[in-house]
């Protein structure tokens, strides 16, 4: 009896097995990891959007307005008129030139002084762990209280600084360190470094602690000089710890406020984009003009991280070319 053929339109089921049921592949450890990690991470996002995004955001809306802190309810939107406003005035690029030029001689200084007493706190010698605790010490202090202790050892009648000057016979009459303007440049430097240099000891010392011994027992049998294993190994290895630290306090240095304001008040020798803006914002209560001079620094902040970053990316080998 001949077999009734199938359909057209119908699969052959006959002869064949049942093809068996597609499985979802299952998550690699690599996703799952990733997955926790946003679990994790998730309500740090949450807090700084409400703490840092949402006030960001309220600023730069009032840039574009002509607010006034005695009216904050009746204001009117004006475009780019701050901004047109704040790049034709001379005190916001001379704050921009003055706190470029303090983010470069602070930073540079602490990253040096911090990698000398780094590599001196990394030598095995006693009392090593008394050393670094004593370090620590300056960061410790609060900078608002810092500030004023070194206002007060700064005083030009008062202050320790010329008394002991005076006595060693190095100068002659007392300095006014916080009323000349070249001298109050140098002094709210010299302020900064202190504070801010036993942070950059501390994240490169970390970085020395990582490194193996393995490498700088086989530069002795070599007989490599110190210097040229520095140069070639120990700084090549700590430069990722290093950049970190760098960025970190250029930007700190960038917005800083509090050892200025109190070392210097609105002093237009030291004035820097944040003092600026805060003196728009208060003093003179013009929200709106305020408000695009902060965004102008958090914009200025950004582009200057940005550069860091790529630039500490970038491998020049000995031809020139980019890796």
């Amino acid at each position: 009896m001949p077999q009734a053929r199938p359909h057209p339109g119908m699969p052959e089921l006959i002869g064949t097995a049942e093809a068996p049921a597609a499985r979802r592949p299952r998550p690699t450890l690599e996703a799952r990891r990733t997955r926790v990690a946003w679990l994790f991470v998730t309500p740090m996002l949450v807090a700084v959007a409400l703490v840092a995004a949402w006030p960001l955001a309220r600023t730069i809306a009032f840039s574009f307005t002509d607010a006034y802190l005695s009216d904050l309810a009746n204001w009117q939107a004006i475009g780019f008129a701050n901004y047109i406003a704040l790049f034709q005035d001379p005190q916001w690029w001379h704050a921009v030139w003055t706190t470029l030029l303090f983010t470069i001689v602070s930073v540079g200084l602490e990253t040096l002084l911090g990698l000398a007493i780094a590599l001196t706190l990394n030598a095995h010698m006693p009392g090593r762990g008394l050393l670094r605790a004593a370090v620590l010490i300056p960061w410790a202090i609060p900078t608002v209280i810092s500030a004023k202790m070194w206002g007060w050892m700064l005083h030009d009648l008062y202050g320790v600084v010329n008394a002991g000057l005076l006595k060693l016979g190095l100068i002659e009459a007392p300095w006014a360190w916080l009323a000349d303007p070249t001298l109050a440049f140098a002094s709210v430097v010299a302020v900064d470094v202190w504070k801010a240099t036993p942070f950059m000891t501390l994240l490169i010392l970390a970085a020395l602690q990582t490194l193996p011994n393995e490498i700088y027992q086989a530069g002795k049998v070599d007989g490599v000089p110190p210097v040229r294993m520095f140069l070639r190994v120990t700084l090549p290895l700590i430069r990722p710890a290093l950049l970190v630290a760098v960025i970190f306090r250029g930007l700190d240095a960038m917005r800083v406020f509090d050892v200025i304001y109190v070392l210097t008040g609105n002093n237009p020798a030291t004035t820097t984009m944040s003092v600026y803006a805060r003196q728009q914002l208060v003093d003179f209560q013009d929200v709106g003009y305020g408000s695009a001079a902060a965004t102008a620094l958090f914009a200025i902040v950004a582009l200057a991280t940005a550069i860091v970053i790529t630039v500490g990316r970038v491998n020049v080998g000995a031809t020139g070319e980019r890796r």
